[in-house]
């Protein structure tokens, strides 16, 4: 595959909040990465990193070991990708505020989602995770530090105070913290440029960006995953930032995640339209204005959230014959690789259940047909079957009446469904336990696959409590009929 592309930079994003990959998964797909033209890693390991100290209480119940973030490092160098690790510093901090002993750093005292930024004890804070961080991942040249959606920003009690005295605002208030963040970044590990999301950025006056500071600190991430990006107002955004004093810029798109909190399966063709986009972007502006670009992978919206497209990692990655059928020619100005490589490592499309033998194919076979069948075919003998809707309604199946004929057209039907979903759901775990952790495996199933099986196994259920029982044989020789 061409190398050719307007990023030099290329990174795939694994959000570990929702169905982080085991390491062994992991080794089968970075090599995949690496040939779809990737370059590095945005690792956003959240409660997967193994903390110590006051910060061990972060860890999830399967937080990986420091000798496994070890070997996630050294299977990214044996293929070329630098890792850059994510550690949210701002907003999206439920992972920490959502325990006792940080509940009163956060920003408004009901919500764990923002950190605040008047407290000393939060700088401490998140000082201390990007150092142990940091400390486990020695060669690294570049942090995220978040600082996206920080929702609520300004509504706690020290806020509202502080916005009171003259001259002082959200955006200054933003910032200010961006800045000490970054400054510890920089004074505690000066090899080390911090990243941070642009979306608290965008509307902020040039002047209080420029007069911040700010820019000579970080780099900005410019994310956007709608598949009708405006590609002239991201354009005029490069260069509003660029004359704010940033010197570099980078991109974010999406290859899963971004389309709704509870979405299945992954919309393709509208992550390849947000794609096309983004090249065209980067055809607008300056050449090498833009650093690299990051495809986030969003595993969920929230810390709490319900997974999206969960055990699809390698859906968004889809190799094939047929993939790069899908993409558009590149943007003019662009070289004709440009759009094959970025849109091959973004993602791939679903051409048919169950083709192709990448890391995870399986998987993705069996989650499509469950997404796509389980329920309808469920729903089918429920709501449509003539038997079921005609004999044995809800009316009937709550007071256990029905005629004994019925069961004869019910009862095969619904055993021949759950034996079928059944073998199938035997397959789905134990492909789905050799790339993730017991948690995941079992939050997905109940989400998508249990509750209709226990729909179908409670129909079954209540043909046996309404089935009369059957008389017993007559003996022989015997006429039932006559008196004894």
């Amino acid at each position: 595959m061409s190398d050719s592309t307007p990023f030099e930079m290329r990174l795939v994003h694994l959000d570990l909040k929702g169905a982080p990959p085991k390491v062994s998964y992991l080794s089968k797909v970075f090599p995949l990465f690496r040939a779809l033209g990737a370059n590095g890693l945005l690792i956003e390991y959240e409660d997967m990193f193994p903390y110590e100290g006051p910060l061990r209480l972060l860890r999830a119940r399967f937080s990986y070991s420091p000798a496994e973030v070890k070997e996630i490092l050294h299977l990214a160098g044996l293929h070329q990708l630098e890792v850059v690790p994510l550690v949210q510093t701002f907003g999206h901090m439920e992972f920490v505020l959502k325990h006792g002993a940080f509940a009163h750093l956060r920003e408004v005292a009901a919500f764990p989602n923002t950190l605040n930024p008047h407290e000393p004890e939060s700088l401490a804070l998140v000082g201390a995770m990007i150092d142990q961080v940091l400390q486990q991942h020695p060669g690294a040249r570049r942090l995220h530090i978040g600082c996206d959606e920080v929702y609520y920003l300004g509504e706690g009690e020290a806020s509202r105070q502080w916005l009171q005295q003259e001259q002082n605002s959200k955006a200054k208030l933003c910032l200010s913290h961006v800045r000490a963040v970054a400054s510890h970044v920089l004074a505690r590990h000066p090899h080390v440029t911090p990243l941070a999301w642009d979306d608290m950025l965008r509307d902020m006056p040039e002047d209080q960006l420029t007069a911040s500071g700010v820019p000579q600190l970080v780099e900005p991430v410019l994310w956007d995953y709608a598949a009708d990006l405006d590609v002239h107002g991201k354009v005029l955004l490069m260069q509003k930032y660029r004359q704010c004093g940033f010197r570099r810029l980078w991109a974010a798109s999406a290859f899963k995640g971004a389309t709704g909190p509870s979405q299945a399966l992954t919309p393709v063709e509208h992550h390849l339209r947000n794609h096309e986009r983004w090249l065209q972007v980067a055809a607008g502006g300056p050449v090498g204005s833009l650093q690299g670009i990051v495809l986030t992978g969003w595993q969920r919206r929230l810390h709490r959230g319900r997974q999206t497209e969960s055990g699809e990692h390698s859906r968004g990655f889809r190799p094939g014959n047929s993939w790069s059928c899908k993409v558009s020619p590149a943007p003019p100005g662009l070289p004709s690789g440009g759009a094959t490589v970025l849109s091959g490592v973004l993602s791939g499309a679903l051409r048919s259940e169950g083709a192709g033998s990448f890391p995870g194919s399986d998987i993705l076979s069996l989650v499509t047909h469950f997404s796509l069948h389980l329920r309808s075919s469920v729903d089918a003998l429920l709501e449509r079957n003539r038997y079921v809707t005609g004999w044995f309604s809800s009316y009937h199946r709550s007071r256990k009446l029905i005629h004994p004929i019925m069961v004869q057209h019910i009862r095969p039907e619904a055993l021949s469904l759950l034996a079928q979903w059944s073998a199938l759901l035997q397959q789905l775990e134990a492909a789905l336990q050799l790339a993730f952790y017991p948690d995941a495996v079992e939050e997905w199933l109940e989400e998508n696959v249990h509750p209709s099986m226990r729909r179908l196994q409670g129909l079954l259920q209540d043909l046996d409590e309404a089935a009369p029982p059957r008389p017993p044989p007559s003996g022989p020789g015997r006429d039932s009929c006559q008196d004894p």
